[in-house]
Protein backbone atom coordinates (compact mmCIF):
# COMPACT_ATOMS: atom_id res chain seq x y z
CA UNK A 1 0.00 0.00 0.00
CA UNK A 2 1.27 3.49 -0.87
CA UNK A 3 2.31 5.43 2.26
CA UNK A 4 0.44 8.62 2.96
CA UNK A 5 2.10 12.01 2.68
CA UNK A 6 1.91 12.46 6.44
CA UNK A 7 3.64 9.16 7.18
CA UNK A 8 6.48 9.80 4.74
CA UNK A 9 6.98 13.38 5.96
CA UNK A 10 7.50 12.21 9.55
CA UNK A 11 10.29 9.95 8.30
CA UNK A 12 12.46 12.37 6.32
CA UNK A 13 11.67 15.95 7.33
CA UNK A 14 10.03 16.79 4.00
CA UNK A 15 6.93 18.10 5.74
CA UNK A 16 8.91 20.88 7.45
CA UNK A 17 10.68 21.72 4.20
CA UNK A 18 7.43 21.87 2.23
CA UNK A 19 5.82 24.09 4.86
CA UNK A 20 8.84 26.38 4.68
CA UNK A 21 8.57 26.58 0.89
CA UNK A 22 4.84 27.26 1.06
CA UNK A 23 5.27 29.96 3.72
CA UNK A 24 7.92 31.75 1.67
CA UNK A 25 5.87 31.45 -1.52
CA UNK A 26 2.63 32.67 0.03
CA UNK A 27 3.81 35.22 2.58
CA UNK A 28 7.58 35.68 2.03
CA UNK A 29 8.07 34.77 5.69
CA UNK A 30 9.35 31.73 7.59
CA UNK A 31 6.72 29.53 9.29
CA UNK A 32 7.81 30.78 12.74
CA UNK A 33 6.88 34.33 11.67
CA UNK A 34 3.36 33.48 10.48
CA UNK A 35 0.08 34.17 12.22
CA UNK A 36 -1.97 31.09 13.06
CA UNK A 37 -4.29 31.48 10.08
CA UNK A 38 -1.32 32.01 7.74
CA UNK A 39 0.46 28.95 9.11
CA UNK A 40 -2.66 26.86 8.57
CA UNK A 41 -2.84 28.04 4.96
CA UNK A 42 0.85 27.26 4.41
CA UNK A 43 0.45 23.80 5.95
CA UNK A 44 -2.57 23.10 3.75
CA UNK A 45 -0.70 24.11 0.60
CA UNK A 46 2.35 22.08 1.66
CA UNK A 47 0.21 18.98 2.21
CA UNK A 48 -1.44 19.37 -1.20
CA UNK A 49 1.91 19.81 -2.90
CA UNK A 50 3.29 16.79 -1.11
CA UNK A 51 0.42 14.60 -2.28
CA UNK A 52 0.91 15.79 -5.86
CA UNK A 53 4.66 15.14 -5.66
CA UNK A 54 4.02 11.66 -4.29
CA UNK A 55 1.77 10.88 -7.26
CA UNK A 56 4.58 12.02 -9.56
CA UNK A 57 7.13 9.85 -7.76
CA UNK A 58 4.83 6.82 -7.90
CA UNK A 59 4.71 7.03 -11.71
CA UNK A 60 6.54 4.61 -13.98
CA UNK A 61 8.57 7.52 -15.36
CA UNK A 62 10.01 8.16 -11.89
CA UNK A 63 11.23 4.59 -11.50
CA UNK A 64 14.20 5.23 -13.80
CA UNK A 65 15.17 8.63 -12.40
CA UNK A 66 18.50 8.76 -10.60
CA UNK A 67 19.80 11.83 -8.81
CA UNK A 68 23.58 11.85 -8.55
CA UNK A 69 25.50 13.02 -5.51
CA UNK A 70 26.75 15.96 -7.57
CA UNK A 71 23.21 17.07 -8.45
CA UNK A 72 22.15 16.83 -4.81
CA UNK A 73 25.22 18.75 -3.67
CA UNK A 74 24.48 21.54 -6.17
CA UNK A 75 20.92 21.84 -4.86
CA UNK A 76 22.19 21.91 -1.28
CA UNK A 77 24.85 24.52 -2.04
CA UNK A 78 22.31 26.70 -3.83
CA UNK A 79 20.61 27.13 -0.46
CA UNK A 80 23.57 27.04 1.90
CA UNK A 81 25.52 29.39 -0.38
CA UNK A 82 23.11 32.22 0.45
CA UNK A 83 24.72 32.35 3.89
CA UNK A 84 28.17 33.73 4.68
CA UNK A 85 28.13 31.93 8.01
CA UNK A 86 27.51 28.16 8.11
CA UNK A 87 26.60 28.34 11.80
CA UNK A 88 23.79 30.79 11.00
CA UNK A 89 22.62 28.53 8.17
CA UNK A 90 22.38 25.51 10.49
CA UNK A 91 20.67 27.66 13.11
CA UNK A 92 18.04 28.73 10.60
CA UNK A 93 17.51 25.10 9.60
CA UNK A 94 16.91 24.18 13.23
CA UNK A 95 14.52 27.10 13.62
CA UNK A 96 12.48 25.60 10.77
CA UNK A 97 12.56 22.06 12.25
CA UNK A 98 15.24 20.91 9.81
CA UNK A 99 18.85 19.78 9.93
CA UNK A 100 21.38 19.05 7.19
CA UNK A 101 20.27 15.45 6.74
CA UNK A 102 16.58 16.36 6.59
CA UNK A 103 17.25 19.15 4.10
CA UNK A 104 19.27 16.83 1.87
CA UNK A 105 16.48 14.23 1.98
CA UNK A 106 13.88 16.86 1.04
CA UNK A 107 16.08 18.22 -1.75
CA UNK A 108 16.68 14.71 -3.10
CA UNK A 109 12.93 14.23 -3.33
CA UNK A 110 12.44 17.64 -4.93
CA UNK A 111 15.18 16.94 -7.50
CA UNK A 112 13.49 13.68 -8.46
CA UNK A 113 10.14 15.42 -8.89
CA UNK A 114 11.68 18.18 -11.01
CA UNK A 115 13.54 15.66 -13.16
CA UNK A 116 10.37 13.67 -13.85
CA UNK A 117 8.43 16.83 -14.74
CA UNK A 118 11.23 17.97 -17.05
CA UNK A 119 11.11 14.58 -18.73
CA UNK A 120 7.36 14.89 -19.27
CA UNK A 121 7.73 18.47 -20.53
CA UNK A 122 10.25 17.30 -23.12
CA UNK A 123 7.39 15.43 -24.80
CA UNK A 124 5.69 18.71 -25.70
CA UNK A 125 5.46 19.31 -29.45
CA UNK A 126 8.02 21.65 -30.99
CA UNK A 127 6.79 25.12 -31.90
CA UNK A 128 6.77 25.73 -35.66
CA UNK A 129 7.63 28.94 -37.49
CA UNK A 130 4.03 29.06 -38.73
CA UNK A 131 2.72 29.07 -35.14
CA UNK A 132 5.17 31.81 -34.24
CA UNK A 133 4.05 33.91 -37.21
CA UNK A 134 0.38 33.51 -36.27
CA UNK A 135 1.07 34.54 -32.67
CA UNK A 136 3.06 37.58 -33.84
CA UNK A 137 0.23 38.84 -36.05
CA UNK A 138 -2.48 38.14 -33.45
CA UNK A 139 -0.66 40.00 -30.63
CA UNK A 140 1.01 43.05 -32.19
CA UNK A 141 0.69 45.05 -28.96
CA UNK A 142 3.20 42.76 -27.26
CA UNK A 143 5.92 43.75 -29.71
CA UNK A 144 5.69 47.52 -29.50
CA UNK A 145 8.59 48.76 -27.40
CA UNK A 146 7.95 52.15 -25.78
CA UNK A 147 10.56 54.87 -25.67
CA UNK A 148 13.11 54.18 -22.93
CA UNK A 149 15.65 56.44 -21.32
CA UNK A 150 18.86 55.48 -19.59
CA UNK A 151 19.31 57.58 -16.49
CA UNK A 152 21.72 58.26 -13.65
CA UNK A 153 21.02 60.31 -10.55
CA UNK A 154 22.56 61.82 -7.45
CA UNK A 155 20.28 61.74 -4.43
CA UNK A 156 20.48 64.14 -1.51
CA UNK A 157 17.94 62.87 1.01
CA UNK A 158 15.69 64.91 3.26
CA UNK A 159 15.73 64.12 6.97
CA UNK A 160 14.68 66.95 9.31
CA UNK A 161 16.39 65.15 12.22
CA UNK A 162 19.79 66.10 10.79
CA UNK A 163 20.76 69.75 10.17
CA UNK A 164 22.62 68.91 6.97
CA UNK A 165 19.56 67.10 5.59
CA UNK A 166 16.77 69.59 6.10
CA UNK A 167 14.86 70.39 2.91
CA UNK A 168 16.66 73.72 2.60
CA UNK A 169 20.13 72.27 3.07
CA UNK A 170 19.41 69.28 0.80
CA UNK A 171 18.25 71.61 -1.98
CA UNK A 172 21.32 73.81 -1.51
CA UNK A 173 23.67 70.81 -1.75
CA UNK A 174 21.85 69.44 -4.80
CA UNK A 175 22.01 72.83 -6.53
CA UNK A 176 25.72 73.11 -5.81
CA UNK A 177 26.31 69.67 -7.37
CA UNK A 178 24.21 70.67 -10.39
CA UNK A 179 26.24 73.82 -10.91
CA UNK A 180 29.49 71.85 -10.79
CA UNK A 181 28.18 69.31 -13.27
CA UNK A 182 27.07 71.96 -15.72
CA UNK A 183 30.72 72.97 -15.94
CA UNK A 184 32.16 69.44 -15.81
CA UNK A 185 29.46 66.90 -16.79
CA UNK A 186 32.08 64.16 -17.15
CA UNK A 187 32.43 64.26 -13.35
CA UNK A 188 28.94 62.84 -12.80
CA UNK A 189 30.04 59.33 -11.74
CA UNK A 190 32.71 60.75 -9.40
CA UNK A 191 30.28 63.16 -7.74
CA UNK A 192 27.65 60.44 -7.44
CA UNK A 193 30.12 58.21 -5.64
CA UNK A 194 31.12 61.06 -3.35
CA UNK A 195 27.75 62.68 -2.60
CA UNK A 196 24.80 60.46 -3.57
CA UNK A 197 22.86 58.86 -0.70
CA UNK A 198 21.49 56.10 -2.92
CA UNK A 199 23.06 52.61 -3.24
CA UNK A 200 23.49 53.36 -6.96
CA UNK A 201 26.35 55.66 -5.96
CA UNK A 202 28.62 52.61 -6.14
CA UNK A 203 27.74 52.33 -9.85
CA UNK A 204 28.27 56.01 -10.54
CA UNK A 205 24.60 56.77 -9.93
CA UNK A 206 23.33 54.61 -12.82
CA UNK A 207 19.63 53.80 -12.42
CA UNK A 208 19.13 51.88 -15.68
CA UNK A 209 16.77 52.11 -18.66
CA UNK A 210 13.12 52.97 -18.08
CA UNK A 211 9.93 53.51 -20.06
CA UNK A 212 7.52 56.15 -18.83
CA UNK A 213 5.84 55.48 -15.51
CA UNK A 214 8.54 53.44 -13.75
CA UNK A 215 10.21 56.17 -11.70
CA UNK A 216 8.79 58.64 -9.19
CA UNK A 217 6.33 60.82 -11.16
CA UNK A 218 8.42 63.93 -10.53
CA UNK A 219 11.53 62.24 -11.94
CA UNK A 220 9.64 60.69 -14.81
CA UNK A 221 8.30 64.05 -15.96
CA UNK A 222 11.75 65.66 -15.97
CA UNK A 223 13.71 62.73 -17.41
CA UNK A 224 11.51 62.49 -20.50
CA UNK A 225 12.14 66.16 -21.29
CA UNK A 226 15.94 65.92 -21.15
CA UNK A 227 18.20 65.49 -24.15
CA UNK A 228 20.97 62.87 -24.16
CA UNK A 229 23.81 64.09 -21.96
CA UNK A 230 21.66 66.80 -20.38
CA UNK A 231 21.62 67.32 -16.60
CA UNK A 232 18.49 68.44 -14.76
CA UNK A 233 17.95 71.03 -12.09
CA UNK A 234 17.37 69.45 -8.66
CA UNK A 235 14.11 67.50 -8.71
CA UNK A 236 12.23 66.93 -5.45
CA UNK A 237 10.60 63.56 -4.70
CA UNK A 238 9.23 62.14 -1.46
CA UNK A 239 12.72 60.97 -0.45
CA UNK A 240 14.82 64.00 -1.34
CA UNK A 241 16.36 65.97 -4.19
CA UNK A 242 17.69 64.27 -7.31
CA UNK A 243 20.11 65.51 -9.93
CA UNK A 244 19.26 63.60 -13.10
CA UNK A 245 21.43 62.76 -16.08
CA UNK A 246 19.82 61.46 -19.27
CA UNK A 247 22.49 59.12 -20.58
CA UNK A 248 20.75 57.93 -23.75
CA UNK A 249 17.38 57.66 -25.46
CA UNK A 250 16.06 54.50 -27.06
CA UNK A 251 13.23 55.46 -29.37
CA UNK A 252 9.95 53.57 -29.49
CA UNK A 253 9.89 50.80 -32.07
CA UNK A 254 7.84 47.91 -33.35
CA UNK A 255 9.79 44.67 -33.25
CA UNK A 256 10.05 42.79 -36.53
CA UNK A 257 9.00 39.15 -36.70
CA UNK A 258 12.67 38.16 -36.87
CA UNK A 259 13.50 40.04 -33.64
CA UNK A 260 10.35 38.84 -31.89
CA UNK A 261 10.77 35.17 -32.83
CA UNK A 262 13.09 34.13 -29.93
CA UNK A 263 10.75 35.67 -27.36
CA UNK A 264 7.66 34.09 -28.94
CA UNK A 265 9.33 30.70 -29.26
CA UNK A 266 10.33 30.74 -25.59
CA UNK A 267 6.86 31.85 -24.46
CA UNK A 268 5.02 29.26 -26.57
CA UNK A 269 7.48 26.49 -25.67
CA UNK A 270 7.06 27.14 -21.95
CA UNK A 271 3.29 27.15 -22.34
CA UNK A 272 3.36 23.88 -24.32
CA UNK A 273 5.56 22.29 -21.64
CA UNK A 274 3.13 23.34 -18.88
CA UNK A 275 0.15 22.01 -20.81
CA UNK A 276 1.94 18.72 -21.34
CA UNK A 277 2.81 18.43 -17.66
CA UNK A 278 -0.72 19.30 -16.48
CA UNK A 279 -2.30 16.75 -18.81
CA UNK A 280 0.09 14.05 -17.61
CA UNK A 281 -0.42 14.87 -13.90
CA UNK A 282 -4.20 14.90 -14.35
CA UNK A 283 -4.06 11.28 -15.49
CA UNK A 284 -1.89 10.02 -12.63
CA UNK A 285 -3.55 7.56 -10.23
CA UNK A 286 -4.82 9.02 -6.97
CA UNK A 287 -2.99 8.14 -3.78
CA UNK A 288 -4.25 5.14 -1.87
CA UNK A 289 -5.53 5.82 1.62
CA UNK A 290 -3.83 4.34 4.67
Amino acid sequence: MTPSAKTFARNDGTEAYNVLRAALALFKKAPSELAETELTQAQRQAANEYKLETRVLNSKEASNVIITDQELQRAYQEISGRYDDEAQFLKDLEKNQLDEAALRAALYRQCRVNTVLDLIASRAPKISDVEIGIYFHLHPEQFRLPERREASHILISINPDYPENTAEMALSRAQEITDRLRKKPYKFADLALKHSECPTALQGGVLGKFPRGKLYPELDEVLFKLKPGEISDPVKSEIGFHVLLCMSIQKAENLSLAKATPKIRQLMTERARRICQRAWVANLPALELE
